[in-house]
């Protein structure tokens, strides 16, 4: 992205909260954004299949899984944030610089590889989120999603500022959006409060679907992106400088996962409160939006179509600039963004035509999102905890412990969703 005034504006108002001169919410400001950026790839629309699920079958037994997987996220997205932060580099080019060329390329090769699985599941749920609300059917409405996430594309054009504002912009009508749907639901609050603070399961289903929760919840292009976001935005001068950005942005985080952990827990509330009681599992998006005009209304129906739109549309946006970066970092490349944009729509632009069902290829998407995993995690724990990267920014011994155990619990849970998948 290239700089625009609206940039010089922030970089002067972010040296004044460095230097103390900013009072109240007023030194945050400047640090805001980034991380709603990353928060997209959060509420992506594969992850509306799942917590729906999660509802209409167990009820409000599995909202401390998506609690646990917030925290997660919270320190992954961190990790990647200071990594950008530290190093004046995103993850890729650490990456490049680090490793032989050969595993950077292959690091690159399995990113790409990802990202167009993320760009199928963003893609088929904003094509779905417009067949609901207006009954275009899904070729004609994914070529509409085409010219949409061009449009917001174009936004990197005017500098990251106008970006990051429709971007959060979007974020806050999806909140609204699940928040009048939950306000009509009528939830247990009791129960809701039980579900969140107290972990347990019921069976073995339980535990794969939460398994499915919580290996989902950690996003390969996420992490990536926000060492990028980070990296030349404000640039800290000396190493205390670099700490008190690092502060600021985790509060950036901490916002923006707070606000993707709410819309999944309304996700999952929703569903149990007007699906797990009349005994029917809803596992199709389809089915989920009919049975909410049936139960609450077609508002809310509309409302639920309008929040799938918004997230498949901003996260497919995302994903592209994700893609920008891994070519960019792994391997030196660039191409433009729009041709990337246009050939990355060809895979989902093939699955719509063969008229497979949408929510299939959401999961499939989660799959192949699996394999990406471990190649981002171990990459960013290990230059994190490394001093002579990241200086005085490097992690402390209990959080480089803290990520580890994260890493392999994440990435075990994946495998071992492979291999239910698969077998």
């Amino acid at each position: 992205m290239r700089d625009t005034g609206g940039r010089e504006k922030t970089t002067i108002s972010a040296e004044a909260a460095l230097r103390g001169e900013l009072k109240g919410i007023r030194k945050y400001l400047p640090f805001l954004g980034p991380a709603f950026i990353a928060a997209v790839a959060y509420i992506d629309p594969g992850n509306f299949a799942t917590n729906i699920t999660a509802g209409s079958t167990y009820g409000y037994l599995l909202l401390w899984v998506i609690a646990v997987s917030n925290l997660l996220a919270v320190l992954i997205q961190s990790l990647s944030a200071k990594l950008g932060i530290a190093t004046g580099m995103n993850l890729p080019e650490v990456a490049r610089e680090r490793f032989p060329k050969g595993v950077s390329v292959f690091l690159w090769i399995q990113a790409e590889l990802v990202i167009i699985a993320t760009d199928l599941a963003e893609f088929i749920g904003a094509a779905l989120g417009l067949y609901l609300l207006f009954g275009i059917p899904m070729l004609p409405a994914a070529l509409i999603t085409a010219v949409g996430s061009f449009v917001i594309l174009e936004l990197q054009r005017r500098g990251y500022r106008m970006l990051e504002a429709v971007i959060a912009g979007m974020l806050f009508i999806v909140v609204l959006a699940f928040a009048f749907q939950t306000f009509l639901a009528r939830p247990d609050i009791g129960e809701v409060v039980q579900g969140i603070v107290t972990p347990r399961f019921d069976g073995v289903d339980s535990i794969l679907l939460a398994a499915g929760i919580l290996g989902a919840t950690v996003m390969p292009h996420a992490i990536y992106l926000h060492s990028s976001l980070t990296q030349r935005r404000i640039v800290g001068r000396n190493e205390e400088e670099k700490k008190r950005i690092f502060r600021f942005e985790f509060i950036d985080i901490i916002i923006a996962m707070i606000i993707a952990g709410a819309i999944n827990m309304s996700m999952l509330i929703i569903a149990a409160a007007l699906f797990f009681k009349k005994g029917g599992v809803v596992e199709d998006l389809d089915v989920a939006f009919t049975q909410l005009g049936d139960t609450i209304g077609p508002v809310a129906a509309l409302s639920f179509a309008l929040g799938l739109l918004i997230a498949g549309l901003s996260s497919s946006s995302v994903g592209t600039m994700s893609g920008d970066v891994v070519m960019q970092g792994f391997i030196n490349m660039r191409i433009n963004l729009y041709l990337r944009r246009a050939i990355t729509m060809i895979p989902p632009l093939a699955i719509i035509m063969s008229g497979v069902n949408a929510t299939h290829a959401l999961v499939l998407s989660q799959v192949i999102l699996s394999f990406g995993i471990a190649f981002a995690l171990i990459p960013l724990v290990m230059f994190t905890s490394n001093r002579r990267i990241m200086g005085g920014l490097v992690n402390h011994k209990l959080t480089t412990i803290a990520a580890w155990a994260v890493a392999i619990v994440v990435i075990l849970l994946n495998l071992f969703l492979l291999y239910e998948t698969v077998f």
